[in-house]
């Protein structure tokens, strides 16, 4: 892909909607209670990954507890342990300072696994140094609520197989088979950003970033009162997906078929100077291309995608596939869209000469 997720962004956005969520709650409060962070905003995965937060805290807390004179692994020490963390669970009170930090980690992990599933996906998997302790993932996956089904999918296997650890890139493969077996369509974001911008206002594009994007400059002119006033009207308008954009007053465009539009495009560098032919498109993809053809081009519907791409791989020439995706698939694409061009320059690779 030609965006990626600016980590930066997601940053921003969910240290502003903490403070403001913060603000809201302790302008008459001290201290926040675990039944008040259950219902402390109105995104309830935010609210579990608080809750996740402390108990992570705990186990490293009790993971400390070592002694040359007393044996914390005694069966019944264990136990007295676990009575003592469900005792502080019912008693959690903690101040803003101590609490802003969780709640910032929590809104940017939730915008990370609506946004960028795969990417979250692989930072869980991935674990501590690559190594990737099962029955911790058990736990943290606990209390996962969106796009959960596929690293269930792989905790069964892990189980599957009775490992207690596993090097995270082997889990990632496991992820890998799990999607192209599985039909999974990842939650629609428009609900959530609509919960996001109750709060403060979320615009999905500005978490995106060309790869080759060069940073933005400390500061930028200050625009004109006619130009001010045009934002402002675009902020007000409603908030769209990225793969939506907004649409402007112009003559509406000839349709070309594909094959006119590849025809009369510029060939890009990356076709003319690594243009190898592959042998299968399905042995050619990346975790993240099935995510964002699925998502972009195939509705959601990953079942769809899967079909298409077996039958692409099984035609004997470009003609032939580029008339399939003409007939079955190309008439609601964006011509223009960076994950259109991806896709059929992976066909093109799959039979050029």
């Amino acid at each position: 892909m030609d965006e990626k997720i600016s980590l930066e962004a997601i940053t921003r956005y969910a240290d502003a909607y903490a403070d403001k969520v913060l603000d809201r709650f302790f302008s008459s409060r001290e201290k926040i209670t675990g039944n008040e962070i259950l219902e402390l905003c109105n995104i309830q995965q935010v609210n579990l990954f608080v809750i996740r937060e402390l108990f992570k805290s705990w186990k490293e807390d009790t993971k400390k507890l070592q002694s040359p004179y007393f044996d914390y692994e005694k069966p019944e020490v264990k136990e007295v342990l676990d009575s003592l963390m469900k005792l502080l669970s019912q008693n959690i009170s903690i101040s803003r300072s101590h609490f802003a930090p969780l709640m910032k980690k929590a809104v940017g992990q939730v915008l990370l696994v609506v946004f960028d599933p795969y990417d979250f996906y692989s930072m869980v998997l991935t674990g501590k140094d690559n190594k990737l302790d099962v029955a911790r993932f058990k736990e943290e996956i606990k209390y996962l609520k969106v796009n959960k089904a596929p690293l269930e999918k792989v905790l069964a296997k892990l189980e599957e197989k009775g490992v207690t650890e596993i090097p995270g890139s082997e889990a990632f493969s496991i992820l890998d088979q799990i999607l192209e077996e599985v039909s999974f369509t990842p939650e629609d974001v428009e609900s959530y950003i609509e919960k996001f911008s109750s709060v403060v206002l979320l615009d999905a594009n500005k978490f995106y970033v060309a790869k080759s994007e060069e940073p933005e400059p400390p500061t930028a002119p200050k625009p004109a009162p006619a130009q001010e006033k045009q934002e402002r009207r675009s902020d007000a308008a409603p908030i769209r997906y990225k793969s939506e954009p907004l649409p402007t007053p112009q003559k509406p465009p000839v349709r070309l078929t594909v094959n006119e539009m590849l025809s009369r495009q510029q060939v890009r560098p990356t076709l003319a100077e690594n243009f190898q032919r592959i042998g299968k498109i399905r042995d050619s993809l990346t975790i993240n291309q099935k995510f964002m053809f699925t998502k972009v081009l195939f509705h959601g519907d990953f079942e769809l995608f899967s079909q298409a791409i077996d039958h692409l791989d099984k035609l004997e020439n470009k003609k032939a596939a580029l008339r399939y995706i003409e007939d079955e698939h190309a008439g609601g694409w964006d011509h223009d869209s960076n994950e259109f061009h991806e896709f059929m320059e992976l066909v093109e690779k799959r039979f050029v000469v």
